[in-house]
């Protein structure tokens, strides 16, 4: 029931998104946090460029049609390019959302690239190919699981350059703020 709320909730989130956020309001007051997050690493000495990287990886990740990864795949990319943690996980756990929404294009996106025989996402149909053949299921799942993964992999890839391209001019337009500002305690 939980999921189910959430994702009738989802157009309602989509509409207030369009919306400019009132002061005081739920959603102004998590921007500000967001807006305070970014200075204050930005005043730890991550650039700009560096910073909105990190950002545009972390919301790509977040996106990969692999449910319960996204989190470990971010923290992996961290450690490997000496990124910053907090801020690759901020923006993995903004695009989760969006990672439900691309699911099923991806999973389309992947069977239309390698020409796959058609999903049935019906739950009779699926409760009966289980019943029947459970590892044939297993492995067919596997396979279109993989090519949903490459679909994301094409897509992600112009994603992360446009969005690191889009947000390295935002970012060093925040640093100039944050150097204006008083400094950080960064340990």
């Amino acid at each position: 029931m939980g999921a189910l709320s959430n994702f009738i909730e989802l157009p309602i989130l989509l509409v207030s998104m369009t919306r400019l956020p009132q002061p005081g309001s739920e959603l102004s007051d998590r921007i500000l946090v967001l807006q305070e997050k970014v200075l204050q690493w930005l005043k730890c000495g991550i650039a700009p460029r560096q910073l909105a990287f990190t950002l545009a990886l972390g919301f790509a990740i977040g996106c990969i049609p692999l449910l319960g990864v996204t989190t470990g795949i971010c923290a992996l990319f961290a450690i490997l390019l000496r990124l910053n943690m907090p801020a690759i996980q901020a923006a993995n756990w903004l695009a989760m959302p969006l990672q439900v929404v691309l699911l099923i294009p991806f999973l389309r996106l992947g069977q239309w690239m390698f020409s796959g025989h058609g999903i049935s996402f019906s739950r009779k149909e699926l409760v009966a190919s289980l019943e029947a053949a459970p590892w044939h299921v297993a492995v067919q799942m596997g396979s279109i699981f993989g090519h949903a993964l490459l679909a994301w992999l094409l897509m992600a890839a112009p994603a992360l350059l446009l969005m690191t391209l889009l947000l390295t001019p935002l970012m060093r337009r925040v640093s100039k703020l944050a150097a204006a500002e008083v400094s950080v305690d960064c340990s």
